[in-house]
């Protein structure tokens, strides 16, 4: 008889019980390793292996690589894919292990509800983290967006910038030594954990025929986005939130379309979303929701929650941009593009235009949003510190901790001084070397 139990949390931070079979488990750990190995390519080094797991642990892997994934060039490409991954936790040192070994940057999230990331790299490194994702049947058939680095960004993610001089530093789309693989509780946060992709989302609707639908005067356009991203360009006639996270989207759809509880418990929509006068209205039922509700994002995965929790609110006919804007932009020809202004994203490049070119916004890195050349010619704008957006928000403390910040880059071209953002010159069994001569030489 199979015996069960409960996985132990590799975060305690977060509380999120996952029951398997003992054979069940041990299955997938295995194939992890295995995955792990295959996509591993030399130059390898000695792999250490965690005792309560079986799992190679990323520490123990030296971040060496051979000239060729150096040179060619980048690419980032932003995935996701909602999935029933309770085990997700196993996957975290393999898959940072592997990116590190072939220098891949960026940010994974891993989570019960699948995987979420944004990632940078060669063309071949990527597609053998890829690959090694979608060698578990739950991740395989990952929604994808690649966009383009400029040569600019490349010689800088290589360490050869007269603004970077001593390595990726702060200016790189990622930094070449640095991934994070995190273990969260959502891949993309909205606070309701009974909302699940996994069992219903909105009708997804390709770029090619996203024109058709938002002109459509029965449908309500929502861009799920925040403030800061939509400050900087949305698509024409759509309806903002104006929300600075994610999770206030549910309170902003039950205020903006007045969904109540009837005595029944049942959802229902008392007053329509576009209510243009405060005149006294009758007994408002069902129908005065709008007839069609088209919502878009970034890269689509905002959008499959939000769809999900609309039609839990008994929203009928609830359509998403496949893809998302970044497809849009990729796919759309600017002539025929509802599109205006520039898109945010979330790494270093901070916008993209049509074609997923690098946009003209920076980055302030005082409160992290989108600033524009008239921002910066702003008094409220100090490099580093802050922008008319935040100058008021911040005290002066902290702006002198950002002042010092500031000053560390511009002495040695990254934050936290010389030995940030260098390639590693020594191994860990180097380190290790040295010590035991260190200890026999006392």
């Amino acid at each position: 008889m199979l015996s069960s139990f409960t996985t132990p949390n590799p975060n305690p931070k977060f509380s999120y019980p996952m029951k398997r079979t003992t054979l069940e488990n041990s299955r997938h750990v295995s194939n992890f390793n295995k995955n792990f190995h295959e996509h591993l390519k030399p130059p390898l080094s000695t792999v250490s292996v965690c005792q309560s797991c079986s799992l190679p642990i990323s520490d123990a892997i030296e971040i060496t690589t051979t000239p060729d994934l150096v040179q060619k060039s980048l690419v980032v490409v932003s995935f996701y894919k909602f999935a029933d991954f309770p085990d997700h936790a196993y996957l975290r040192k393999p898959l940072k292990a592997l990116c590190e070994q072939v220098r891949v940057s960026g940010g994974i999230i891993l989570a019960p509800e699948g995987i979420n990331g944004s990632i940078c790299g060669t063309h071949e490194s990527v597609e053998r983290v890829l690959s090694f994702i979608q060698a578990d049947d739950r991740l395989n058939g990952l929604r994808q967006i690649e966009s383009p680095v400029s040569p600019e960004e490349e010689a800088i993610h290589n360490g050869h910038s007269t603004t970077s001089p001593l390595g990726a530093g702060e200016d790189a789309p990622f930094r070449w030594d640095h991934v994070r693989v995190k273990v969260k509780k959502e891949i993309v946060s909205l606070g309701l954990p009974t909302i699940s992709p996994n069992e219903r989302v909105g009708e997804y609707v390709s770029p090619r025929d996203w024109n058709a639908l938002i002109s459509d005067p029965d449908t309500v356009v929502i861009d799920v986005r925040n403030k800061y991203e939509t400050r900087i360009g949305k698509f024409k006639g759509a309806v903002d939130p104006c929300t600075t996270a994610f999770r206030e989207f549910p309170s902003w759809v039950d205020d903006e379309f007045q969904i109540a509880k009837p005595d029944n418990g049942q959802s229902k929509a008392v007053v329509e979303s576009k209510v243009e006068s405060n005149t006294e209205q009758p007994d408002v039922q069902e129908r005065h929701k709008p007839t069609k509700v088209a919502m878009y994002c970034t890269g689509g995965i905002r959008c499959e929650k939000a769809s999900s929790f609309l039609l839990s609110k008994g929203f009928k006919e609830v359509y998403h941009l496949k893809g998302g804007i970044l497809k849009y932009l990729e796919e759309v020809p600017e002539k025929d593009s509802l599109w205006e202004g520039e898109c945010f994203v979330f790494d270093k490049r901070v916008s993209v235009e049509h074609g997923l070119v690098q946009g003209t916004f920076k980055l302030c890195y005082g409160c992290k949003q989108p600033v524009s050349d008239e921002d910066m010619e702003s008094p409220e704008w100090e490099d580093g510190v802050s922008c008319p957006y935040c100058f008021s928000t911040k005290s002066e403390e902290e702006k002198e901790r950002a002042r010092a910040r500031q000053r560390q880059f511009a002495e040695f071209g990254v934050i936290g001084g010389p030995g940030k953002g260098r390639r590693p010159t020594t191994t860990r069994n180097d380190n290790v070397k040295k010590a035991s001569q260190l200890s026999s030489s006392i």
